[in-house]
């Protein structure tokens, strides 16, 4: 069999080893974060979040056609079609490396000996195995992410680049340079990572066209790389739709044409001037201007899925984020402006001082007949700036991060060598390196890290190196050893990596410094680019795959450096074996045992479910506040999928103060009615009420809330405060608002009975909790007004208090919804939680569905978090439930709670959880499991401080005084309880613990 043959049959292997894993670890349903809103988008070819992902979306929505009209299956087809992009990436890897390691082993027409043949399969089965079973990228496998298409075709580019590489003296190579440019193209609708590797190209290109490549030379191909990089990311992604869009200002405002008229005579302008260049270069024989402009018109070919974004825009989609309708809407959808800018070269620090507002370029939106200036864009001005502004954020807790970690006094500046410390420490250390270490040297486990010693480290499983690194290792605790996220790869795939890298150097030099411009700029390049914050709301590892996969290629040729310098004096065929076994078990073998058992998402259901039980919290007809990515995605998934609770209006806060959001829920969304808006849409239109502050005019009591209304909706200059640049804006003149309740309309709507027709509220009276007023707020407003009692209306569990505008003590918990009910509010000051209780008893007990958690192989931290709202929800109806007198009710949640919980701690929050349980089983006599959860719990609590203890004292500082604080406090709160309910031995022996620990604590507590 002829090599080809061979290279072709082993990487096929390679793809089926990587298929089957990424199929068998598979999530079941939806996944956490963006993957419900992916996954409702594609089945509806709706629009996403900024800047979109047309292609992506569509291929989606291909794979569900295989669920064959089973909408429930229709999520897990999506996310094998991230499996099988995912395996494919790792067959188009396989023959990357084949290709880099045929080059430097064999030379032109030379016989391909057994040992060469086997050697070189190797290095590319190992390398490629080691990336399929990495961590970042196997977690985006198997999920219906964009991620794992950008790899795939990143790994195309990289693959073809060499094919061309191969064939470059042939006359028809430069197809394959055409080939790359059309894969990029199409890869704009995915993600923009895959440009990244445009510089690395480049070099493919300068090396094979210059034998004695010069400095000269290889200065000027880096500034063309990224010359390159920059007009497609600015020039064609960018310009190409800013140019169209103020040629259709012109066309539409100027000369009274339809909108896109301009758009359309641009659009014909760049095809005659592409048609008129190709043949220019043809006729004169410009061989580069024609490679240049049919890889132009390739690009543009490829980018042109974007039109899919305005042409489902127009359709009015349920989901149409930004509705990029015309060319203004679409250009902003493009620059991602509803996420802001941040700075890079220069800018201000978190203490910085804005001295002045500027003013910067017009903004347009559409009008009924022309476009319609929107307002300015404005940038603050500051008395101080710096180069490479790092610390930039003045959010307080994102300063009081930057102090902490870099030991700032309460008035220091920080220069440009601080900022340089924090890129180094946080920016690359924490948010780069320690997610490389993850893929090759072991992981401590999958708590969310913000620069801990105690969560989401990197850990190797060789204990005096970690205890250099993370403290004393002696007494680990379950938070590491209970995770399925505890891999250690005692450093072996990093070792061979960096074989590989230091043999590929010594061997082909040309090519090992294009793999490391590839790590590099797929990685450290885009710590750099995006100039991260501290506190992310998740793990960011996922944006460095790419990185991954070039040390994956060294990871592969890491066998041929073990077969060279080990195993030299043996025979050649078996140096080849040996070396191909040593790079299989210390790369693949130890990836795919110890990272398994925590990317086996086959069994899990906590998005789907908890997705259901938000929907199945509420009443019919129901209005949804939702306020964040996983209180809102998954919902969107389970209504525009699965076609469960279409009834529902969902309303995400986040995105409320947006004109074309507001617009979107005036229309009918499945089986859900408009919200009662009555607004103009010139009322909220964007630059239009954006924010109304508070401005107090010493009203004595309360103001109805329509008056409050009325004053913000107002076009009388009299209702307007004067500002300083001569307009006039609306403002609320006071915070004590009030709404009266018909008890007709409440009773005839089916919210109150009428035999508690007593309990109604004649008034709801509150105090706004904010100093302003956004046109989501207005809204929300109107919609109290206008509703009339007619749709119930709820707030997610988990939307942030202050989002409540005021009205806690009218919102009552029915399972992971707060009900806003018109009941007479309890002001006491020791006032239990407002529960619902016979609604939420029948929700746990006949409606709500728990994500399989007991029995699941792996629950990821999204999931493994929200156990601790599960728990809260059979705490908060125990509860009720027994200052109702149902003791016999709260025992059946009790054994609900027992037959799917599971057992297993989840962190600290999960303890609690168990602990308030445990409180509840006393309450009802069920001594014996409320002694044996205290007991489970003091033991949690003491194996993680003891852990804590010891490395605060290795370490010689206190380490994780958050969750000492905890610990000790519920330790000590768990020996009064079983002092409390007669269990004297157990409270004796808790305090003992307790005493034991603070006594190791104690010299890190300042004296009382």
């Amino acid at each position: 069999m002829n090599y080809s043959k061979i290279n072709n049959l082993t990487g096929w292997l390679c793809f089926l080893i990587a298929a089957v894993t990424y199929t068998l670890t598979l999530e079941p349903s939806v996944s956490f974060w963006d993957c419900g809103e992916f996954i409702a988008s594609a089945f509806k070819m709706q629009v996403v979040h900024q800047p979109g992902a047309p292609l992506f979306l569509m291929i989606q929505r291909f794979f569900s056609l295989f669920a064959f009209g089973d909408n429930e299956k229709i999520a897990y087809f999506m996310n094998l079609g991230s499996g099988i992009a995912s395996a494919a990436t790792i067959l188009f890897l396989f023959w990357t490396i084949t290709a880099l390691a045929k080059k430097v082993l064999i030379k032109h027409n030379e016989e391909i000996s057994k040992a060469n043949l086997i050697s070189i399969m190797a290095a590319g089965a190992v390398g490629a195995l080691a990336y399929t079973f990495s961590d970042s990228f196997w977690f985006s496998a198997v999920e219906s992410e964009v991620y794992a298409l950008s790899s795939l075709f990143t790994a195309i580019v990289f693959w073809a680049i060499l094919k061309w590489e191969a064939r470059a003296n042939e006359p028809d190579a430069d197809k394959w340079l055409l080939f790359i440019a059309y894969i990029m193209g199409l890869s704009i609708g995915i993600h923009l990572l895959n440009l990244l590797t445009i510089p690395a190209i480049a070099f493919f290109y300068y090396f094979k066209k210059n034998e004695k490549p010069t400095t000269a030379g290889i200065i000027k191909t880096a500034l063309i790389g990224i010359l390159i990089l920059a007009v497609i990311q600015y020039g064609i992604i960018q310009y190409l739709v800013s140019f169209g869009a103020y040629f259709d200002l012109f066309f539409v405002n100027s000369l009274g044409m339809g909108f896109g008229s301009g758009v359309i005579f641009f659009a014909i302008l760049v095809i005659a001037g592409l048609v008129w260049g190709i043949r220019y270069s043809i006729k004169h024989q410009k061989k580069v201007l024609n490679l240049a402009l049919l890889s132009t018109v390739l690009i543009i070919f490829g980018y042109c899925s974007f039109a899919m974004i305005v042409i489902r825009a127009k359709a009015k989609p349920n989901l149409n984020n930004s509705d990029p309708d015309n060319a203004f809407s679409f250009l902003s959808y493009l620059n991602r402006e509803q996420y802001g800018d941040r700075p890079l070269l220069f800018g201000p620090n978190f203490n910085s001082q804005k001295v002045n507002l500027t003013q910067g370029k017009t903004l347009y939106r559409k009008g009924d007949e022309k476009y319609e200036v929107a307002g300015k864009k404005t940038e603050y001005e500051y008395d101080r700036v710096t180069p490479l502004p790092r610390m930039y954020s003045d959010d307080q807790r994102h300063i009081e991060y930057y102090k902490d970690m870099m030991g700032f006094d309460e008035g220091h500046f920080p220069s440009l060598f601080d900022n340089i410390g924090f890129l180094f420490s946080y920016q690359i250390g924490h948010m780069y390196m320690r997610y490389f270490m993850w893929n090759f040297v072991g992981r401590q486990n999958d708590d969310q890290g913000q620069g801990s010693l105690y969560e989401g480290q990197w850990l190797s499983g060789v204990k005096p190196i970690d205890a250099i690194m993370l403290g004393d290792q002696k007494n680990l605790p379950p938070s590491i050893t209970d995770s399925n996220a505890y891999n250690r790869f005692f450093f072996l795939p990093l070792i061979l990596g960096l074989l590989g890298a230091v043999w590929h150097f010594k061997r082909n030099e040309k090519d090992a410094g294009i793999i490391a411009l590839l790590f590099f700029f797929t990685g450290l390049a885009i710590v750099l680019y995006l100039n991260q914050k501290p506190m992310e709301p998740r793990e960011r590892d996922y944006a460095y795959a790419g990185s991954f996969y070039a040390f994956a290629i060294w990871i592969g040729l890491s066998v041929l450096a073990i077969r060279e310098w080990l195993f030299k004096k043996l025979t050649p065929t078996t140096c080849a074996i040996l070396a191909t076994a040593t790079g299989l078990l210390a790369g693949p073998v130890i990836m795919a045992s110890e990272g398994w058992d925590d990317h086996d998402r086959s069994t899990k259901m906590v998005a789907h479910d908890i997705a259901v039980d938000y929907l199945q919290s509420c009443a019919p007809n129901a209005i949804l506040f939702t306020y964040g990515d996983n209180d809102t995605y998954p919902l969107w998934y389970a209504q525009e999928v699965e076609n469960i609770r279409p009834d529902i209006k969902l309303v995400n806060l986040s995105l409320f103060d947006t004109d074309w959001y507001i617009n979107g829920l005036r229309r009918k969304t499945n089986e859900s009615a408009p919200l009662p808006i009555t607004m103009k849409p010139s009322q909220y239109v964007q630059g239009v009420r954006d924010v109304m502050y508070y401005q107090d005019y010493k009203i004595a009591g309360s103001v109805e809330l329509s008056n409050i209304l009325a004053i913000l909706l107002s076009d009388n200059p009299d209702d307007k405060l004067p500002l300083q640049d001569g307009s006039r804006e609306n403002f609320i003149p006071t915070k004590n608002f009030k709404l009266t309740v018909n008890k007709a309309d409440v009773i005839k709507n089916g919210l109150i009975n009428a035999a508690d027709s007593s309990k109604i509220a004649p008034v709801l009276e509150w105090n706004f909790n904010k100093n302003y007023v956004t046109k989501g707020t207005l809204a929300f407003f109107d919609i109290l007004v206008h509703n009339n009692w007619e749709r119930p209306i709820y707030f997610a569990s988990t939307v942030p208090s202050d989002q409540y505008n005021g009205l806690d003590n009218y919102l009552y918990n029915e399972g992971l919804t707060l009900r806003l009910l018109p009941l007479k509010a309890d002001t006491s000051a020791n006032k239990p939680e407002l529960i619902n209780t016979p609604v939420l008893y029948k929700n746990v007990m006949d409606k709500f569905v728990w994500g399989n958690v007991k029995e699941a192989n792996y629950l990821d931290p999204q999931s493994a978090d929200d156990i601790s709202i599960f728990t809260n929800v059979f705490n908060n109806t125990i509860s009720g439930l027994i200052r109702e007198g149902r003791n016999e009710d709260a025992k059946k949640v009790v054994n609900r709670y027992f037959e799917v919980m599971p057992e297993k701690f989840y962190g600290m929050r999960s303890m609690m959880g168990t602990y308030f349980m445990a409180e509840n089983l006393y309450q009802l006599g069920d001594t014996k499991r409320a002694n044996a959860l205290i007991e489970k719990s003091a033991a949690y609590i003491q194996k993680e401080l003891t852990y804590l203890a010891d490395v605060s004292a290795s370490k010689q500082k206190f380490i994780g005084g958050q969750n000492v604080q905890l610990g000790l406090s519920f330790l000590s709160q768990m020996a009064r309880t079983a002092a409390e309910n007669q269990q004297v031995k157990l409270s004796e022996n808790l305090n003992q613990q307790f005493q034991g620990l603070e006594g190791r604590f104690s010299m890190y507590f300042a004296p009382q």
